[in-house]
């Protein structure tokens, strides 16, 4: 399922073909891409992340997702621990992280922001959604977690 084809996917689905069973990665991604795409070619760039975040964060729960807004991530390193150390902005049926911008263009640490998170949740893959470009074609971002313990 690429990333192109991912709005028509989410249209297909949103009329009401609904699968409650395991989802594969690819499947929620491109939800998420195409939910993304209809709130960007509807609102537009211009509004904070935090909204873009309950409105995605509602087409998916619609679409029988279950997802977790603003979810703590504590991790520990040798004999420290960090409690509630990073916020994931949504993390869908606790295998996707997705991380929200709303920024006029995306800087390198947004990536490694997402890196991190998906390292510290053993993740393999997350999309870096940006709702601050002009279409979001240009504000999609995949970010793969090649890390090996």
């Amino acid at each position: 399922m690429g990333w192109m084809r991912s709005e028509e996917i989410f249209t297909q689905r949103r009329r009401g073909r609904r699968d409650h069973g395991v989802r594969a990665i690819d499947e929620i991604s491109g939800d998420v891409i195409g939910a993304s795409m209809a709130i960007h070619r509807e609102l537009g760039p211009g509004l904070l992340e935090s909204v873009y975040e309950a409105i995605l964060a509602s087409k998916l729960a619609r679409l029988g997702y279950e997802i977790e807004q603003q979810k703590a991530l504590s991790f520990s390193y040798e004999d420290m621990e960090f409690p509630a150390a990073f916020k994931i902005d949504l993390l869908v049926d606790r295998r996707l992280i997705v991380e929200l911008k709303s920024v006029e263009r995306f800087q390198p640490v947004h990536s490694k922001q997402l890196l991190t998170y998906l390292r510290l949740m053993k993740l393999p893959v997350g999309p870096l959604i940006n709702f601050g470009c002009d279409t979001l074609k240009e504000g999609v971002k995949r970010v793969v977690n090649n890390h090996q313990d």
